[in-house]
């Protein structure tokens, strides 16, 4: 049973009658296939009305749908002979962070993404796929062993954020992501990142920094979660549907202010509703990206890396009236 979204309860119960109709069809004497076939039209015009127009916080839901697919979700369904590093050389191994070789497409390759549960107990070994430092110092040095082998990068990212505990502080969390975002600017072979859930703040961006950044087309790329947001600017989280209309965390948000590369389209009303098929939609783009990335020389992906995001934030004031500034171009 997939678990319903409140905005999804029209859809579900329409879903429900069809089913209903068809059981009676098939165990009683009675021929019901005009009404079924009514029914599964209204069903088609009504998921195109939700799911065709569905609002910054609908995608919030869907970013978050328990049964949405993870890293280890799709690992299986895009990669052969997965093998998972353990581990950060320094202090211990954080399960909210996978990583590992694999094949692609004939092709030996780095995998990193953020992990989260899907039940208490996996959520609590996960830690709710909020990383420690140990974790993003795990996903470094899988980084660099690519990079010494030759090996491109993807990375999933699917975090409401780093930890933010006393411990994660202690261990240095914040210089951890500093590092990774350092040392993945500089890195000589292709990196690939998605956006496959949340992307929340630091502990996501520390994934992030790639030639080529993705977001399923449901999923939230953003500094701060709706909730957060809603406690600082109003001082009631209650109001994070008003946040998530505003901050323009959606992947049509921020395909458009250009700070990430291309959606990847969803199956229709989330990718839960079928990982497998999903996962061929993220497979063809890897092959299409890797095809754009594995001729470049190392010095020419890292200029393009650094010119990709120097120009994020890039903006124009309007020539306006006397005494106010003229056209300018400027760079964040």
């Amino acid at each position: 049973m997939i678990y319903e979204l409140e905005f999804e309860r029209p859809v579900t119960e329409l879903r429900n009658k069809i089913k209903e109709l068809k059981a009676l069809t098939k165990n009683a004497d009675v021929d019901l296939t005009v009404e079924i076939e009514t029914l599964e039209k209204r069903l088609e015009k009504l998921e195109a009305d939700i799911y065709d127009h569905l609002k910054p916080w609908d995608r919030v839901q869907i970013a978050r749908h328990p049964a949405r697919p993870t890293t280890l979700d799709y690992i299986p369904l895009l990669f052969n002979d997965f093998i998972e590093f353990h581990g950060d050389r320094y202090y211990g191994d954080d399960e909210a962070i996978v990583a590992g070789i694999a094949q692609f497409d004939g092709r030996s390759v780095t995998v990193i993404g953020h992990q989260r549960g899907k039940d208490t107990k996996e959520n609590i070994r996960r830690n709710f796929g909020m990383p420690h430092p140990e974790g993003y110092r795990k996903a470094l040095r899988l980084m660099k062993q690519a990079e010494k082998f030759n090996r491109p990068i993807i990375c999933f990212i699917d975090t409401k954020g780093a930890f933010p505990g006393k411990a994660a502080e202690e261990r240095g969390q914040s210089e951890a992501i500093a590092k990774n975002l350092f040392e993945m600017a500089g890195l000589k072979v292709p990196v690939i990142s998605i956006v496959i859930g949340e992307g929340g703040s630091g502990g996501a961006l520390a994934l992030g920094v790639g030639d080529r950044i993705f977001m399923l087309e449901n999923s939230t790329y953003s500094v701060i979660s709706p909730e957060g947001a809603a406690a600082l600017l109003w001082k009631d989280a209650s109001q994070a549907k008003r946040a998530a209309e505003s901050m323009q965390i959606t992947a049509p948000d921020l395909n458009r202010l250009g700070v990430i590369d291309e959606i990847i389209p969803e199956v229709k009303g989330g990718a839960h509703r079928n990982a497998n098929v999903q996962a061929e939609a993220i497979k063809e783009t890897l092959k299409r990206s890797f095809n754009e990335l594995l001729p470049l020389k190392s010095e020419d992906l890292i200029n393009q890396r650094y010119m990709k995001f120097k120009k994020i934030g890039e903006y124009e004031f309007a020539k306006q009236s006397e005494g106010k500034p003229e056209d300018v171009k400027q760079h964040s």
